[in-house]
């Protein structure tokens, strides 16, 4: 047999070097190791009175701003040097719009509760401070000045996030700045410094952003409660000035200048509006751009290579504290891990009855599983596999029958199969939707296995977070089973789970009977289960997200170069992991660079095409038995050489237990027994990855009213084999690799983590092709 060596060498002459995608984005280490290096220029530059220098004026702002910057970046409150920057604006009393908006940033940021009565103060001053007369009614200056945009925007930012933390904020406040933002917008939809000058691309940041917000507080929202009563699905209020001004800056995007400013300032002042956009609209697209794969790009390039600053142009943003916490807020905030996505589907608009479900739910998500998350609006008719795995989860919701394109139905399956999950709601009244979303699965998944069945009560989904309490909603919900885990949940429109989310509105006080108040709880219960279900609480920041190959229909001209390796069929549910073979054969194209097929192959073991394989792929999840014939052409084909690749999918006892005996059977005088940890199997040697630790899941019993958990321990890899001479014909885990490469690695799976599993099946099959 060659080396493996010999053989990638031999490959990569005859068929050129393997090349990834032909877009060179910016890798998620390159943004970390930025982020990392910006975070330690900051601290190091930081004085011994917890205040970075200030020299534009503004007492505190400065200061403000890079703390905030090392919040976001993940710095935690109980750091020392950001509790000494905390001590030193804790002192610093209102007197400019900017450092008191930051000040304020910081404060809802870090210890929010040991903070509340300086936000309640600062959010006074703001409110007393708003021009309530005159051209600029509505809008905030610095403050001795008439007002502007820029201002307006910054006490907008710290009133929201005053308010996300609890703290009243007067009606007519928020009332007053929409009113302005209304009044200035320019017609082609853009917003300039102040009303009437032309437009820039950081001012329609600031506009959108402040159409958004204020927008929010005002609008009655898409569900009423009236006593105990609650009426779904209610008149919309459209937002058509963001919408204005979405359209211009889609026009306009560039991540090079600040659009519109002449001088070609204000660039990192710019970006970080071009974050607060994305995120506050939810979208992963600007126009045609992925704003943060794009701006992430042009700041990482950027960076100042030895010390890890940035350095803008013009007014302030030659300062580099000032530009590199810009820079760092874009980088942070912007990369936040994405925890769902809202499918928008026809027809119309009857995808998004209740605005504010998703992103109500988001924000208590948020809450208990104390991390930053975002959501985002995918289309349906415009998105490719690859954009709906920006997303662990899709949620569907409607109330007409769904319209979904052959094309559209494909790529759902092939999201699936990569490991996505849809969570589907019926909302509003009428069967419409229950009957389009029934139809709709059976022609995602017409195999009658994947049938959608009521999920029984002792499924996770209702209780992996919370209980949910039966005595407001007793939910009955559906799902479909794929590979390892229930991969799509339907919930009827009984359960009117968005029109509840829509009216849990975080950090605002709401007066609610017992009743409705039980109700809310429940479904947001029902919400934190699916999706600590769907994603096992392990929500990836932006760039981190493995974006599988999207199908190609032209012919390799080298097919039969390739190396294969089939799939063993049998009667132990060997398919209840489909994915799982063609995803380990994509890592080992990713990492070594061979040309290794990811056709999906079957046969038996009784079939004589099966010594047209140097190595199989055996696993299930259901006890098996194989037959006389099968087990003595089994012996044969590993006494020629082959090799046998066993794997329990998520850890069964059952398949583990057959698979041990049906090995006894057929090789007689060849014991599975463990592979000593030093293997070379698990070494560097073969070209592959050093596992002397990987990480191995294992869940944990649920304790009464507990949430669902599983520990991932540090461990040595256990894998059992059989021998002969010299080498291992059979190679088994009896912990569960199969799920993990399949992305649908579960809460209740017993077995490697997706990370580590896959390159533990990369270190056996670079075993097993040099034997």
């Amino acid at each position: 047999m060659k080396s493996m060596s010999s053989l990638a060498l031999g490959l990569a002459v005859l068929f050129g070097p393997w090349a990834a995608s032909a877009r060179a984005d910016i890798s998620a280490e390159e943004v970390r190791d930025s982020i990392e290096r910006g975070v330690a220029y900051l601290k190091r530059e930081q004085r011994d009175d917890g205040s970075w220098p200030d020299p534009v004026g503004y007492p505190g702002g400065i200061t403000a701003l890079c703390t905030l910057a090392l919040l976001n970046c993940g710095v935690e409150p109980g750091d020392e040097q950001v509790q000494s920057a905390l001590n030193y604006l804790r002192k610093q009393t209102p007197t400019r719009t900017y450092s008191t908006a930051l000040q304020t940033m910081v404060l809802c940021a870090a210890e929010p509760k040991t903070n509340l009565q300086l936000v309640r103060r600062n959010a006074l001053w703001f409110q007393t401070q708003q021009k309530r007369e005159g051209a600029m009614k509505g809008a905030w200056g610095y403050p001795e000045t008439e007002g502007d945009n820029s201002n307006t925007q910054f006490a907008l930012l710290a009133l929201h996030e005053a308010e996300r933390i609890g703290v009243a904020v007067n009606d007519q406040t928020w009332r007053l700045a929409f009113d302005y933002w209304a009044r200035a917008q320019q017609t082609n939809g853009s917003w300039g410094y102040k009303p009437g000058q032309a437009g820039t691309g950081s001012m329609t940041c600031a506009g959108i952003a402040a159409m958004v917000i204020t927008a929010d507080r005002l609008n009655r929202g898409d569900a009423e409660i009236d006593g105990n009563r609650i009426r779904c699905c209610g008149q919309q209020q459209d937002n058509e000035p963001v919408e204005r001004a979405l359209a211009w800056f889609g026009r306009n995007f560039s991540i090079d200048i600040n659009p519109g400013d002449r001088g070609q300032g204000w660039l990192m002042y710019y970006l970080y509006g071009i974050e607060r956009v994305g995120r506050l609209t939810n979208r992963r697209l600007i126009g045609q751009h992925d704003w943060y794969r794009e701006g992430a790009t042009k700041l990482v390039r950027t960076q100042e290579p030895l010390l890890g600053f940035w350095k803008g142009v013009g007014h302030a943003e030659d300062n580099p504290h000032v530009a590199s916490s810009l820079a760092l807020l874009f980088l942070s905030k912007g990369r936040r891990p994405v925890l769902a996505a809202k499918l928008k589907h026809g027809p119309l608009d009857d995808w998004n009855h209740h605005r504010s479900d998703l992103a109500n739910l988001t924000s208590y998500v948020e809450t208990r599983w104390q991390r930053d998350l975002t959501w985002q609006v995918i289309d349906s008719t415009a998105a490719t596999v690859a954009d709906l795995q920006e997303a662990p989860v899709l949620y569907i919701s409607g109330q007409l029958h769904p319209d979904f394109t052959d094309d559209e139905v494909d790529r759902l399956r092939q999201y699936v199969n990569q490991g996505g999950f849809i969570f589907a709601e019926a909302c509003c009244d009428g069967d419409d939707f229950d009957q389009g979303f029934r139809a709709l699965t059976k022609r995602m998944f017409p195999e009658p296995e994947y049938a959608l069945h009521l999920l029984p009560k002792e499924h996770p989904a209702y209780s992996a977070e919370e209980r949910v309490d039966v005595k407001f909603i007793d939910p009955e919900l559906y799902g479909i089973d794929v590979g390892c885990r229930t991969s799509v949940i339907y919930a009827p429109r009984n359960l009117r789970l968005s029109c509840l989310w829509e009216l849990a509105r975080p950090g605002r006080d709401q007066k609610l009977s017992d009743q409705v108040a039980g109700q809310i709880e429940a479904a947001r219960a029902i919400g934190i289960n699916v999706l600590a279900y769907a994603t096992n609480r392990e929500v990836k920041y932006k760039l981190d997200i493995e974006r599988g190959a999207e199908p190609d229909e032209t012919r390799d001209p080298f097919e039969r170069a390739k190396i294969y390796i089939t799939q063993i069929k049998h009667n132990g549910g060997w398919n209840a992991a489909p994915g799982a073979l063609a995803n380990l054969l994509r890592v080992i194209t990713r990492e070594t660079g061979l040309r290794v097929s990811t056709d999906q192959r079957e046969v038996t073991l009784g079939n004589p095409q099966l010594f047209g394989y140097q190595i199989v792929f055996l696993h299930g999840r259901q006890a098996f038995r194989l037959g006389d014939a099968e087990r003595k052409q089994l012996r044969t084909y590993i006494e020629r050489g082959g090799v046998v690749i066993g794997d329990a999918i998520c850890g069964s006892e059952e398949f583990a237990k057959s698979f041990r005996a049906e090995m006894a059977a057929a090789l007689p005088g060849h014991p599975l027994e463990a592979i000593p940890a030093n293997h070379r199997m698990f070494t560097t040697a073969l070209g592959g990855f050093d596992l002397k630790k990987v990480g191995r899941r294992e869940p944990q019993p649920q304790g009464e009213g507990g949430p669902l958990k599983t520990v991932v321990r540090q461990v040595e890899p256990e894998l059992e084999g059989v021998r002969f001479d010299d080498r291992y014909g059979v190679i088994f885990s009896r912990y569960d690799l199969s799920c993990a490469l399949e992305k649908h690695d579960s809460l209740e799976c017993l077995g490697y983590t997706r990370e580590d599993a896959a390159k533990i099946g990369l270190n056996v099959v670079l075993y097993a092709l040099q034997q």
